[in-house]
């Protein structure tokens, strides 16, 4: 069977995608390297959490419009929305483009005169053109001809984790071709459900884009993040500060909080930092700052737990960001992991959004409870995410206890 499209990556970003355009009629194939992931849509369900997700994918399935499989298959058009993560390199960390390599090559030999590929996954510029470089490459390899005809794009994602299905509808869309004719067709493509603007560009600025935008917040997020030192430092409130200070008719001041998680934030302006090293100091130092952050939180809490003669500590939140189950460079889970190396330490480890510790804290110390009975057991109580369940928390539980509210919701 030829598809109308194949998305390769059924995570976060490909999954709400895929979903999408099967209940806009759409014959989709999603593609994933997971066997449970794979299985587990075929039966209509979901694996990640976000809301309204899994009735859009029961339907999908349930119509038949939508279904997960371990192998390629022909279609019209290609979606790649795969992980691009980095690797440690010398002084900064280095894009690691091994998945969306692999999955270049894996479809290459489906791929057919005409096709439309995208490039959904945030990316360092130029890798559109490395995408369709490693696709003819592969099929070279494999003795199969040139391709004629097909369109590369650069379509980022620019939807938010908790509203994903919303944002995915109404935000405006980037498509950048390595041809004005690819750009066009993308366009047309993501008008099946997009009701923003779509704007048409070529494949690199449009990474440069992407990039823009999230080192952009990185920035704001670090002057934050570092004013809340300072104030710190002052013994002032920094909530206040900024809350006042946002009163001014042309400043708007984000929130500290213990870091910056997630993939996007915490990992595309590296890629940009990668296009340009020397002329970018500014974005290199606002990553530096949101990176130690989780350490000052970590001193914070070590503090503390120096009146006791072991210290009960209740970690609220995980997850990189509030009402998702998404740990992916989450700084609390690095706060947490650190915590959980100084046996001097019982933790009490609360996440709502996930069924069970993440291997890393399967340790003898830590115990995983609800936010109430973490809260009842501990001395110190760490609160790392802003969930909607620990804003509903009895203030009373927080009595005698010494509160580190590192995002300011029992302010």
């Amino acid at each position: 069977m030829r598809y109308d499209i194949a998305v390769v990556g059924l995570g976060y970003i490909g999954l709400p995608t895929a979903s999408v355009f099967a209940t806009r009629g759409k014959q989709v194939y999603g593609l994933d390297v997971s066997e449970h992931v794979v299985n587990t849509i075929n039966r209509g369900e979901i694996h990640i959490v976000e809301p309204d997700l899994d009735v859009l994918v029961q339907a999908a399935v349930g119509s038949g419009h939508l279904k997960a499989g371990l192998k390629p298959v022909p279609a019209d058009v290609f979606i790649v929305a795969v992980p691009t993560p980095f690797h440690k390199g010398k002084g900064r960390p280095i894009p690691d483009l091994g998945f969306v390599e692999s999955a270049s090559r894996s479809i290459a030999p489906v791929i057919e005169n005409g096709a439309l590929i995208i490039l959904e996954s945030t990316s360092p510029v130029g890798t559109t053109e490395a995408m369709r470089e490693w696709i003819l490459e592969e099929r070279a390899n494999l003795g199969l001809p040139p391709l004629e005809g097909a369109h590369y794009v650069h379509c980022p994602e620019r939807i938010l984790p908790g509203q994903m299905l919303r944002e995915l509808v109404e935000n405006d869309r980037i498509c950048g071709g390595l041809s004005p004719e690819g750009a066009k067709r993308a366009h047309d493509l993501y008008r099946t459900f997009c009701v923003g603007e779509i704007h048409l560009t070529d494949a690199r600025t449009a990474e440069m884009v992407k990039l823009t935008e999230n080192a952009s917040r990185d920035s704001q997020i670090a002057f934050a993040n570092e004013l809340s030192l300072v104030c710190d430092r002052a013994n002032i409130d920094v909530w206040s500060v900024i809350e006042l200070a946002n009163h001014h008719p042309r400043v708007n001041i984000l929130n500290p909080g213990p870091g910056v998680g997630g993939h996007c934030i915490a990992v595309d302006p590296w890629f940009l930092v990668d296009t340009a090293p020397d002329c970018s100091p500014l974005m290199q130092t606002a990553r530096r700052v949101n990176d130690g952050k989780p350490n000052w939180v970590l001193q914070q809490v070590q503090k503390h737990a120096e009146r006791f003669t072991r210290a009960k500590v209740a970690c609220l939140g995980l997850a990189f960001k509030a009402n998702v189950d998404d740990l992916r460079e989450s700084p609390s889970l690095q706060i947490v992991e650190a915590l959980a190396d100084l046996d001097e330490l019982d933790l009490f480890v609360c996440e709502p959004n996930i069924e069970s510790l993440p291997d890393s804290l399967q340790r003898a110390h830590i115990t995983a409870a609800s936010a109430e009975d973490a809260i009842s057991k501990a001395d110190i109580v760490l609160l790392l995410v802003d969930h909607r369940e620990f804003g509903d928390i009895d203030r009373e539980l927080l009595h005698n206890r010494k509160i580190i509210d590192t995002r300011g919701l029992w302010r």
